[in-house]
């Protein structure tokens, strides 16, 4: 496979009309590889990500974030190291999260969610995917779940007595107040994201819904999993890697 192979696929992959949306969500960040039989992936973009990639003589990595450009000096550092390297970097951001196999479904699916309501999408901000058990869990079932599939100490505030059976789930940076409320009118009696603020953990408590916490990197891992293996159904040649990243955000050994 290479370059243009890859970005075809992307097309096939994506509708149109998310990809015009978010056209400055996803991209290249460095090509210098064009022949791709190596493709390795991970949330971030970062150096300890880059010199796995090295080790493990990847072509292409893909990941869900690029490097912040408000982590200053980062970008600038990973885009010689990849050039350096001969590395190429593909990011897509807006549209893996909007996309019905992406991250916030690939979580869903992880968790064992056994109806999809609706997915998440994005109205002026981002709007929980919505799904359903067919037999209602105990909090601390799922707790146990998320913890195990996340390899990681999940936070979690038990706010009412009653089982588990419609989860609102927005990965990554799913704190706001207003997708909680958006949770709660869809019926959700809990709700999963990847950060928390004291407003997210207060507006909880006081609805009376149910709050898990994991990290960013790792409520969102699995959908950039889930476009790694779309691309690889393609061309069975390529071999997948996932590229490690610590557990920094929990601090978890």
């Amino acid at each position: 496979m290479d370059i243009t192979k890859f970005n075809a696929i992307i097309n096939e992959l994506f509708p149109r009309e998310l990809l015009e949306e978010f056209d400055d969500d996803y991209g290249f960040t460095n090509t210098s590889n064009n022949t791709i039989k190596t493709i390795g992936f991970s949330t971030n973009l970062s150096i300890e990500v880059i010199e796995q990639a090295k080790e493990a003589k990847v072509d292409l990595i893909i990941t869900h974030h690029d490097a912040w450009g408000f982590i200053y000096g980062l970008k600038d550092e990973c885009i010689k190291r990849l050039k350096d390297y001969n590395i190429s970097h593909f990011w897509i951001h807006g549209p893996l999260d909007y996309i019905e196999f992406g991250t916030c479904t690939s979580l869903m699916n992880k968790i064992g969610i056994d109806n999809f309501i609706r997915f998440s999408e994005y109205k002026h901000s981002s709007v929980p995917g919505i799904g359903e058990f067919n037999e209602a869990k105990s909090f601390e079932q799922l707790v146990e779940k998320m913890r195990n599939e996340l390899d990681e100490p999940v936070r979690a505030w038990k706010n009412h007595g009653n089982k588990v059976k419609k989860v609102g789930v927005l990965t990554g940076a799913g704190h706001s107040t207003d997708q909680i409320k958006f949770a709660l009118e869809q019926g959700c009696d809990t709700y999963i994201t990847g950060e928390a603020s004291l407003y997210t953990i207060q507006y909880a408590k006081f609805a009376g819904v149910n709050l898990l916490v994991g990290s960013h990197t790792f409520t969102e891992i699995f959908g950039v999993e889930s476009l790694a293996k779309r691309v690889k159904e393609t061309d069975e040649g390529i071999s997948l890697l996932e590229l490690k990243e610590e557990h920094f955000e929990l601090n978890h050994v």
